[in-house]
């Protein structure tokens, strides 16, 4: 159960959408038994950011939550994996980039907790 939650400072296109949603739901297979069957995504362009108290340069702050335990080096390979997605497709520096993980046990779904 991964939820990706972005917030970029860009204009994203319905093509751009539907090009991350694919790449994410590639992405999301490099923490262990995460797949896009279960990903859920959520993505706010245009936002008005700010990085370094500056706003003319294009940024991203991108949250993953997963059901279970975290795994660092999956996390490591997932941040290399979602900088270059960004960076390709909305010409966003990586170091322009802040990338959150939280791992818990407590999801619910479907009406109860697992």
């Amino acid at each position: 159960m991964p939820f990706i939650d972005s917030k970029v400072s860009v204009k994203v296109s319905e093509e751009q959408r539907k090009e991350l949603k694919a790449r994410l739901g590639q992405a999301i297979t490099l923490i262990p038994g995460k797949s896009e069957s279960w990903l859920m995504l959520d993505l706010e362009d245009e936002q008005n950011m700010y990085f370094r108290g500056d706003d003319s340069e294009p940024v991203a702050f991108i949250s993953v939550n997963i059901y279970g335990s975290a795994n660092q080096a999956a996390f490591s390979k997932m941040t290399a994996e979602l900088t270059k997605i960004y960076g390709e497709m909305f010409g966003i520096a990586a170091d322009h980039m802040y990338i959150k993980y939280a791992a818990s046990m407590d999801w619910g779904w479907n009406g109860s907790n697992f």
